[in-house]
């Protein structure tokens, strides 16, 4: 074949010349709907649910808003770039950069300024990084200016956030089952079209590594978008580099047809074969094309493990206790264990005895609590405006803040909108906190209409108890737990063959279902996907054929892959203005930004255990409480010994703690700040100057509160690593 015969140096020219891929999605850019709010924090979400996202409620002035409608609204290309350049320039510090940096720099992209695309792409994901159509045109614009390398990280990224994100609320199912093929074949071209480059600067046995890699990758583009010509034509050459010279042909015969701009070269390469047959019986070139099969495109499934057919059987926590009883009597003090129980005098830590009253905003007395012959109990006024008493069935929660529930007749389990801090000692209506304005479950005048909205069994009950079942209509009523709280088996998985062999004296490898999940075999992505059920916010919940809700109701595979609702449709208040989530529900989201996780594989247990010694003085469950700079210092064992030459603060002060600068305390948890787990390099003063300390917090104000932005982007100027 003539790819094989060809000089690399000459193949590798036109597989670099090569033009931009069909770019996806880049003309219809973001198409927000105005009417509906953006999803809020702190609630289960079911996929069910589907949450419309307008990102016009974001805006923070009137002139934004009509900026930015005018932007939406606008269909011609260029006035489009034009119009998110004035935004850009005229609202510097708006919470809608993310969104407009996006249609900058696609915009830009599609006009031909691929530098100027690339910067705003490289913006825009400087804040949400969780963007697979931004990444992926961005990928394909490395690609086309041969920044491979950085191509090559941005379509990987893509893909993984294409595995963990579900659809954008913009598109619907039959639009985005069409979209995302072309998208994940996108950046299967993008990989392959480096490989084959980087084939041409090695010599085998390298050589035919990348030949391999590139031939997989493209054959993995073309099963996913059989019209594009460009994966054809490359995956053409890859198999003529490869001496298949049948594979080679038609390929690129399937180039020609297709046509396009690649059109001519596929027949350049097609002739170099035409003109090896006998002259007296090659006939014409169309009727040698017309002979050449289409490429069968086969594609290796991935290798999986089968999951196991058999259904799951429990056994519940208390039949651990027997072997495991010190690993047992931690967990019943984590705040797991207590996460929700049934009413007992001695788990109620909220002041009942205060009788608190609790006003609207304009002052008017609508709640209170008290107590009913040592029965604690809270009052709303109905729209009457008579006292409804309702009593305390649950307790949620026992480390921060303790919320509680009562129990309605019918079966419903209500959650009152008023907690109990313990921290601050005093009751406060913890989700006008955390809600934009107005919403149902903040307003306490609205609570005696026991609404949807402050349900325990739809909102909590996914991550508050163990082995959650409904049915499909998903009624409050049809939830079914086997377990309050989180019990052992949400992480171990389904035991009671274990337990059974156990208890006859039998191996217990030869339980039917092996041995309860050892946390410790798990790479990075399974630990984490195992602690976020609860941990990330974003997961979407899908019910089990038989209803499971946290749970898969199988043996094996105990717990469910979940997929996340985009990131960029939570509430503005989720997040702080540079891109960092504020909330705590964001943590594991948060935990899978950083470095020790993408790259390092580090995971939860890397820091925390989760039964730890002593509970009770630990409630972060923190692997090294006494130690907390060896949480770090496990893997950058380098920096042990450099102490105030790292850190530049005296050895013992708060300053020259890892966390201090790498984790400030920057998440909003219940009342507190919490140590963000982006785990960010040296903190970044230039954000804090354009959105200021309150929407950008900087790690070196928090201690130094009499100090300014301009001062610290001075002093860390000269940070060892800085690159200063």
């Amino acid at each position: 074949m003539a790819g094989s015969r060809d000089a690399p140096a000459g193949i590798a020219r036109r597989v670099r010349g090569l033009p931009v891929p069909l770019r996806i999605a880049l003309v219809a850019l973001v198409a927000f709907v105005y009417p509906a709010p953006s999803q809020i924090v702190d609630t289960a979400l079911f996929r069910e649910d589907n949450t419309r996202f307008t990102v016009l409620d974001q805006a923070e002035s009137e002139p934004e808003r009509r900026a930015l409608r005018a932007l939406l609204e606008e269909s011609d290309l260029l006035t489009k770039h034009s119009l998110a350049e004035k935004f850009l320039g005229t609202f510097p510090a708006s919470p809608l950069l993310a969104a407009v940096y996006d249609i900058a720099a696609k915009t830009a992209i599609d006009l031909g300024e691929l530098d100027g695309g690339i910067a705003h792409a490289e913006a825009s994901l400087q804040i949400l990084p969780e963007n697979p159509l931004l990444l992926v045109a961005l990928a394909d614009a490395r690609a086309a200016k041969q920044q491979f390398d950085q191509a090559v990280a941005r379509a990987r990224e893509a893909l993984r956030h294409l595995d963990r994100f579900d659809k954008p609320s913009q598109f619907s199912t039959s639009a985005w089952a069409a979209l995302e093929p072309k998208l994940r074949g996108s950046c299967h071209l993008i990989l392959g079209r480096a490989a084959l480059t980087r084939s041409f600067q090695e010599t085998d046995p390298a050589k035919a590594r990348q030949i391999a890699n590139a031939i997989e990758r493209l054959t993995r583009a073309r099963s996913l978008d059989r019209a594009n010509p460009q994966a054809a034509y490359l995956l053409g050459i890859a198999h003529g580099l490869a001496r298949q010279r049948a594979k080679s042909e038609s390929n690129l015969a399937d180039a020609y047809r297709l046509g396009g701009p690649l059109r001519e070269r596929a027949q350049q390469e097609l002739e170099k074969s035409y003109r090896t047959l006998p002259a007296d019986s090659r006939g014409s070139f169309e009727h040698f094309v017309a002979g050449i099969p289409s490429a069968q495109i086969q594609v290796e499934p991935a290798k999986r493990d089968e999951p196991s057919r058999q259904a799951a059987s429990y056994a519940g926590s208390y039949s651990c206790r027997d072997c495991h009883a010190a690993i047992f009597d931690s967990w019943k003090q984590t705040g797991m264990a207590r996460m929700f129980r049934e009413f007992d005098p001695a788990n109620v830590l909220g002041d009942f005895e205060s009788q608190s009253e609790f006003k609207t905003e304009d002052g008017v007395t609508v709640g209170r609590v008290g107590t009913l012959r040592d029965r604690p109990y809270m009052e709303f006024r109905d729209e009457q405006r008579q006292w409804q008493r309702h009593l305390v069935d649950y307790t949620i929660g026992s480390k921060w803040q303790q919320a509680y529930a009562t129990r309605l007749p019918d079966g419903r389990i209500q959650v009152f909108p008023v907690q109990y801090n313990l921290l601050q000692r005093r009751w406060l209506n913890f989700w006008s906190v955390i809600d934009p304005p107005g919403t149902e479950r903040s307003r306490l005048g609205e609570f005696h209409r026991m609404s949807r909205a402050t349900n325990y069994q739809l909102n909590c009950a996914s991550c508050h108890t163990s082995q959650l079942s409904t049915s499909k209509a998903r009624r409050p009523t049809d939830f079914v737990q086997r377990e309050s709280g989180v019990n052992c088996e949400m992480c171990h998985g389904p035991s009671a063959d274990h337990v059974a062999a156990a208890r006859a004296g039998q191996p217990l490898r030869e339980a039917s279902n092996g041995t309860p999940l050892r946390l410790a075999g798990l790479d990075a992505e399974e630990h984490v996907a195992l602690c976020g059920r609860c941990h990330m916010q974003s997961n979407l919940f899908d019910l089990g054929p038989r209803g499971e809700v946290n749970f898969t109701g199988r043996s094996g595979t105990f717990f469910p892959p979940y997929k996340g609702r985009p990131i960029n449709e939570f509430s503005h208040k989720a997040f702080h203005r540079d891109g960092r989530f504020r909330e705590t529900t964001f943590i594991g989201e948060s935990f899978v930004r950083s470095a020790c996780f993408r790259i390092g594989g580090a995971h939860c247990g890397s820091c925390h255990d989760p039964h730890p010694a002593e509970p009770e003085a630990n409630p972060k469950s923190l692997k090294f409480l006494n130690e907390p700079d060896r949480m770090c210092l496990q893997c950058h064992r380098e920096y042990a010994a450099k102490g105030a030459e790292h850190t530049m603060h005296a050895p013992e002060s708060a300053g020259s703690r890892c966390a201090s600068c790498h984790m400030p305390k920057i998440m909003h948890a219940l009342m507190f700040e919490a140590s963000t787990h982006r785990i960010d390099d040296i903190p970044d003063a230039e954000a804090t100057i354009r959105f200021g300390q309150d929407k950008s917090p900087n790690a070196c104000l928090l201690c130094h509160d009499d100090r300014n932005a301009q001062w610290a982007q001075r002093h860390l100027a000269s940070w060892p690593g800085s690159g200063n």
